[in-house]
């Protein structure tokens, strides 16, 4: 139902000039989700999330957020939403603290100071708080970033490749912060190049030169792989490659009778990057149409 949505997209475009960057997207985002942007470098992920926000307008379609239009209502709904970029935009000489303490300014929230108190803590910079930016390393930077971001607790986060650049443990706390978050009610759209990041999404969205190739749970992406199965009989080995191997594979082994002489299975199954890559690859290989 379309007030279960957080995000409906219907057919949107942005052209700067001749570049397509989006050939009629079409997206939704239930609420509560954590909705994954995947797609290389120029697929149009971060001028989605633009247009969502309502920093560009859309060269043509229908963009609704938190029930809102981006465009028409963008004061009102900055209220509610939070964004985090993917290079962070902050104050080198103010301190971590003033950096969200200014955030949350512009959206005048009751309590100030006690927010940016748990926006702080949330994050981890509470020894840090205090220090001038430009003493913080890029990790902690990218920390001060993201409490920004959520300083007025909204009920939407929109993060663009907010782990680019950070540590492992690092990238592994902040997924703990957005899980929680998820947890509590708030929908969290995010774009990222790292596929175990993909993988604790709830739903993907594989974007390539501006239009969306795929939709779906990380595992019924998965399921759009191919297996190689080996089997084993009698010291021949038989080789099959299959798709949706879960439902393929019992089929595969009826053909034996489940003969006891097999005495080896092995499957070897794609990865997320492995499809990912595919479905890229087939579409760069098809001729663009104009849109």
């Amino acid at each position: 139902m379309e007030n279960e949505l957080a995000v409906s997209v219907q057919g949107l475009q942005k052209n700067y000039g001749s570049i397509q960057a989006l050939r009629g997207v079409d997206l939704r985002v239930e609420r509560g989700q954590i909705y994954g942007l995947l797609g290389p470098n120029g697929a149009g992920k971060t001028t989605l999330i633009r247009s969502l926000i309502g920093s560009t307008k859309g060269s043509a379609g229908m963009i609704s957020v938190l029930g809102m239009d981006p465009t028409r209502e963008k004061r009102n709904l900055r209220k509610h939403i939070g964004y985090m970029p993917q290079t962070p935009a902050l104050y080198d000489d103010l301190s971590a603290r003033e950096n969200i303490r200014f955030f949350g300014l512009a959206h005048k929230p009751h309590d100030l100071n006690h927010l940016v108190d748990e926006a702080i803590e949330f994050v981890g910079l509470s020894e840090r708080a205090r220090d001038p930016l430009h003493k913080l390393s890029g990790g902690m930077k990218q920390r001060v970033s993201l409490a920004c971001a959520l300083v007025h607790q909204p009920e939407m986060l929109f993060l663009d490749e907010p782990t680019s650049g950070i540590d492992p443990q690092l990238r592994e706390a902040f997924w703990l912060h957005f899980k929680n978050l998820a947890a509590s009610g708030v929908t969290i759209l995010v774009s990222t190049h790292q596929m175990d990041e993909a993988l604790d999404c709830d739903r993907l969205a594989v974007l390539q030169q501006g239009q969306v190739l795929a939709d779906d749970s990380p595992r019924q992406l998965l399921w759009k792989g191919q297996a190689r199965i080996k089997l084993t009989r009698g010291g021949t080995v038989e080789e099959f490659q299959t798709e949706n191997y879960p439902e393929q594979l019992p089929a595969i082994l009826q053909r034996y009778g489940l003969d006891p002489a097999i005495d080896r299975i092995e499957v070897e199954e794609d990865t997320l990057e492995d499809v990912i890559l595919s479905l890229i690859h087939q579409r760069s290989a098809k001729p663009q149409k104009d849109s």
